[in-house]
């Protein structure tokens, strides 16, 4: 055809992240098509046959198709059949100057969006066009919620405090929230980097506003390689052993949000060199499928671990490194900033005896001395894991924490690792290897006394050869 794809203007358009396809074999029905939908969409392509389109579609991606029913070859039927079987999970309006109720029929089986029936008024176009867009957009914030609804809801008390560690870091979250740059959040286990992305995303323009975006969190280390791709990125039907239909991935659904990568450090090194791709080019490529999907998503990354020892290791590409580092974000842990222990404690404590239906408590000067005095490795996880303890038991259950301290003198001071004191990482690991013991030897109690997950504690076992 000779008339090309049309852009509009994002700024003006009230759909500039949508890209439409029409296909239908009259010039003129083309022609109005897509020049209603051009000043209101990112982009808009026309096909003159079902051929035609198919050609288009393995170039690029289409949030919606505007099919005519009666095209030479094919009909705009029996490819939606074929589009449907393929996995193709978009929009499609049908459109057609011969209708009958066979008609109607068959084209929503076959899975039609919409059915608009020539002629057809400019407002009647407009209005299928935003269903479908509404519709989408609902399947995503539904698909978000529900696996919003499957994680335990956590508050900001991660960053509650008034330490200067604190300070410094809310100050600085506040000048790049606003921002679209992407964020690392370095820190140990339990130190609330989840809620400091989940903080970054409401302050940001893409949480807040009218229509807020979604945040979509993924735990890297919880997902084995052979999925992780499929997860984030989706796949075609047929991209692998099991894959009956297609899939949309999570960088789909935080479209116009943010996508959080907890423990990034995870991805093998394949899987970083697309993940590279994706945050330079802004699209995607589902598994199985040559095609690019653009994308507008903000990325949040997280780790626990040295990046830059990781980097040196040759466990983690240099160029992601840098990539994901354009800011970043160092969460203290809870011995840096012992002075917002109270103030955190209130908070857990406020928080959780109305869910446990308890009775609340206070924290006594001599129970406040006693948890100061403790290293805290499992940081405010840990903190919040006793809090919940103490309301069951009803009185500040820090018997563990005192049977350490007693058996290990050293886990309660500062460890600096050269004047007579152990390292860090001893008393690390002499603290968790008594809690393994106390539980005796079962590592899914044991995390969840320590405020890890399973995976981490079995890393350091491995680690110790324990």
């Amino acid at each position: 055809m000779e008339l090309s794809a049309i852009t509009g203007s994002p700024e003006q358009l009230p759909w500039p992240d949508q890209s439409v396809l029409v296909v239908d074999d009259e010039p003129g029905m083309v022609s109005f098509l897509v020049r209603a939908l051009a000043v209101r969409c990112g982009k808009v392509e026309p096909a003159a046959s079902v051929e035609e389109a198919e050609q288009l579609l393995l170039r690029r991606h289409f949030d919606l198709i505007v099919l005519d029913i009666s095209l030479p070859g094919r009909s705009g039927v029996q490819w939606l059949h074929h589009l449907r079987d393929q996995g193709f999970s978009g929009d499609v309006i049908l459109i057609t100057a011969y209708a009958d109720m066979d008609t109607a029929i068959d084209a929503l089986r076959a899975g039609a969006s919409d059915f608009l029936l020539k002629p057809f008024s400019l407002v009647q176009l407009i209005n299928a066009v935003k269903r479908c867009f509404e519709r989408s957009r609902l399947v995503r914030e539904n698909f978000v919620l529900k696996r919003e609804l499957t994680r335990k809801n956590k508050p900001l008390e991660g960053l509650i405090g008034q330490s200067a560690p604190m300070r410094e870091l809310c100050a600085r979250a506040k000048r790049v929230a606003p921002t679209p740059s992407t964020v690392l959040i370095q820190g140990e286990s339990g130190t609330g980097k989840e809620l400091a992305a989940r903080a970054l995303h409401r302050m940001s323009p893409r949480g807040s506003g009218s229509k807020p975006g979604p945040f979509v969190p993924v735990n890297c280390a919880a997902i084995s390689p052979e999925l992780i791709e499929s997860e984030l990125f989706g796949h075609v039907k047929g991209a692998f052993t099991g894959a009956t239909a297609g899939r949309e991935g999570l960088f789909y659904y935080a479209r116009g949000g943010t996508l959080f990568l907890d423990e990034v450090s995870e991805l093998a090194l394949p899987l970083q060199a697309k993940l590279l791709r994706a945050l330079e080019e802004r699209s995607i490529r589902p598994v199985g499928s040559e095609q690019e999907v653009p994308v507008d998503v903000r990325v949040i990354a997280a780790t626990n671990r040295s990046l830059s020892a990781e980097v040196a290791a040759g466990r983690f590409r240099q160029d992601l490194f840098y990539r994901l580092q354009v800011v970043e974000l160092t969460m203290p842990p809870l011995r840096d900033r012992i002075v917002d222990l109270p103030e955190l404690f209130t908070h857990f404590d406020s928080l959780l005896a109305p869910r446990l239906g308890v009775a609340g408590l206070q924290l006594d000067p001599a129970s406040l001395r006693r948890l100061s005095a403790y290293r805290w490795p499992g940081n405010v996880r840990e903190l919040k894991n006793l809090v919940e303890r103490s309301l069951i038991l009803g009185y500040v259950a820090d018997d563990l924490l005192h049977e350490l301290a007693e058996e290990h003198p050293d886990s309660s001071a500062p460890a600096t690792g050269g004047n007579g004191c152990d390292s860090l990482a001893s008393v690390e690991k002499r603290h968790i290897l008594a809690v393994l013991q106390a539980c005796s030897g079962n590592k899914s109690e044991a995390a969840r006394k320590l405020g890890v997950s399973r995976k981490t504690l079995e890393r350091k076992c491995a680690l110790w050869g324990a």
